[in-house]
């Protein structure tokens, strides 16, 4: 027979969604940093193949 489970604390829920967001946040900050080194040209650890425009 199915019994209904306990709910959970709205802290606990608070926790858990800080901790996600957090996540986010340094994933954003990551791939921001990364875009700008990368369109300043002074990346050193990911490598982009440079095209040359020809006028």
């Amino acid at each position: 027979m199915a019994v209904p489970k306990k709910r959970t604390s709205i802290s606990k829920k608070h926790i858990r969604k800080n901790i996600w967001k957090k996540k986010a946040y340094w994933t954003a900050l990551k791939s921001f940093s990364l875009a700008k080194s990368l369109f300043s040209g002074n990346s050193k650890s990911f490598f982009v193949q440079q095209t040359k425009i020809n006028k």
